[in-house]
């Protein structure tokens, strides 16, 4: 194959894909300028997954559009080390501290149709950068709906919104929470919903929505199938592998190889999220 046609097939590669492919070489090894593009990528996922979410200007930031937010924490204990221990046991994150439930229980009211959860997890610039935006089209589209005070909780796993769904008596929770940072995409948002949410709910009980964010699905398409997975749920009374939501997945080209849409939470390539 000529390197004129090997040129042009790689261009039109790229145009549909952030991944590396058709990359230059200079004798045989890579051009410096992919090199040090490949690190900073490296370097932005890394910084995504070690940073520690602001969870007072995140809920500053969400008061205006959603109302009163509950600021909430997990297991995870503070201090200077708490990242590394969220990263190291999953399962503190996945259940609130005993502040954070004397609070829940100080609630005077409870019986919600939805509550909406919102917490780092594993890249919290994703939710600093995507969750106000998108809370504003979700909300809007759910006029009518009984919902509980947003719940912005730090070093939460998305079963939190489990124990908080229960706690509040909400038929429905909605976790926004940062995915896994790729190479290509540290600030992807996912949006996990669970039908009756309560501790024990596994993971193929939930719908996930994935890659929101400005390079995968935007705002309006996340709310979109929001809305329709929310709704079909509430008249099917379950959501996970059991229905329909997750075989309606949407058309664009995830940034890492998945399609955003709605799909079963069940995959192995989300576990170290949870």
């Amino acid at each position: 194959m000529s390197e004129i046609v090997r040129s042009a097939m790689a261009a039109r590669l790229r145009a549909l894909t952030p991944a590396r492919v058709g990359l230059g070489r200079t004798g045989a090894s890579q051009q410096t300028r992919d090199v040090l593009a490949f690190q900073l990528c490296h370097a932005q996922a890394r910084d995504a997954v070690h940073a520690a979410l602001d969870a007072a200007a995140l809920a500053a930031a969400l008061e205006p559009v959603a109302g009163p937010v509950l600021r909430l924490r997990s297991n995870v204990g503070e201090g200077p080390g708490d990242r590394a221990v969220y990263l190291q046991r999953p399962d503190l994150g996945r259940r609130l501290d005993g502040a954070s439930r004397q609070k829940m229980a100080a609630l005077p009211q409870r019986g919600f149709d939805l509550v909406v959860v919102v917490t780092g997890g594993l890249s919290a610039l994703a939710v600093e950068r995507h969750a106000q935006p998108l809370m504003e089209e979700v909300l809007a589209r759910l006029e009518g709906w009984r919902l509980a005070p947003v719940c912005v909780v730090e070093q939460g796993r998305v079963a939190i919104g489990d124990e908080i769904g229960e706690a509040l008596g909400a038929e429905m929770a909605v976790v926004l929470i940062g995915e896994r940072p790729g190479l290509s995409s540290p600030d992807s948002l996912g949006a996990y919903i669970t039908w009756m949410p309560r501790p024990g709910r596994t993971d193929a009980e939930r719908v996930c929505i994935s890659n929101i964010r400005s390079e995968g699905l935007s705002y309006k398409e996340a709310a979109d199938q929001l809305e329709r997975t929310v709704k079909n749920a509430r008249a099917r009374r379950f959501t996970g592998v059991a229905s329909p939501d997750r075989a309606v997945a949407g058309t664009q080209a995830g940034a890492q190889g998945r399609i955003p849409g709605r799909t079963p939470a069940g995959g192995s390539e989300r576990e170290t999220e949870r």
